[in-house]
């Protein structure tokens, strides 16, 4: 088991959007804990249900408008106070640079195109499925593609975990992001039996990985900084 602590690559601007998109989400987080017992209904309405899209319908409860917003709803909404942590903290890792290689107000847009890509790739899967899928994981997922391409040799201090050693090492993001994409492949060949929407994962990385290039600015940015 690994997980990042932080990269070593510094930004030539602050990461607002980044700021805004994480208070975004742990507002909706809060929300989410005050509806106590109903919050499942919450999530009902708000998550992307598979077979509403496939279908062109939306199962009650209702949203006003339809159930192809939720697309962009599901995003801001997560299962634990361990799924939006975990969530979060990658984003603010890789998200920073990310934001810095597109802009701010192209940040917002790509952020959102890759949670809706992934929600996608996730939907053609599971067409039939009537399990709400929430969750930003599609669209950290999509930070994670384009920070691989932009900036694959950027170190990333990473606590790493074997049954009882633990230590902490620098690898390259390259080697970082790619074991970990590794795993959610892994993963995908068991995700019918699971709840995590693993083959979202999936399309919001392959979304970042592809995309990356047609939102970056136009004037020349370096792919990794060395310090």
């Amino acid at each position: 088991m690994f997980f990042p602590l932080k990269d070593e690559n510094p930004t030539k601007t602050f990461p607002f959007m980044t700021v805004l998109i994480i208070v975004a989400n742990v507002i909706v987080f809060l929300i989410e804990l005050a509806y106590g017992h109903n919050r499942g209904y919450l999530i009902a309405k708000y998550g992307v249900i598979p077979y509403e899209i496939t279908h062109a319908v939306d199962i009650n409860p209702t949203v006003f408008l339809g159930p192809y917003i939720n697309l962009i709803t599901s995003l801001f909404l997560h299962a634990s106070f361990w799924h939006i942590l975990g969530n979060m903290w990658f984003f603010w890792i890789f998200g920073n640079n990310i934001e810095d290689v597109v802009g701010h107000f192209k940040f917002l847009i790509f952020y959102l195109l890759g949670g809706i890509a992934a929600s996608l790739m996730q939907i053609l899967l599971t067409a039939s499925s009537t399990i709400p899928v929430i969750g930003a994981s599609g669209a950290v997922s999509a930070i994670l593609g384009a920070y691989m391409i932009k900036f694959p040799r950027a170190r990333v201090k990473t606590l790493l975990f074997i049954f009882i050693f633990v230590t902490v090492i620098n690898v390259p993001a390259i080697t970082f992001i790619g074991i970990w994409f590794f795993i959610q492949l892994l993963s995908s060949l068991g995700a019918a039996r699971g709840n995590v929407a693993w083959y979202a994962h999936i399309g919001g990385f392959l979304f970042g990985l592809f995309t990356i290039r047609l939102f970056q600015k136009k004037e020349g940015y370096t792919k990794y900084r060395v310090y």
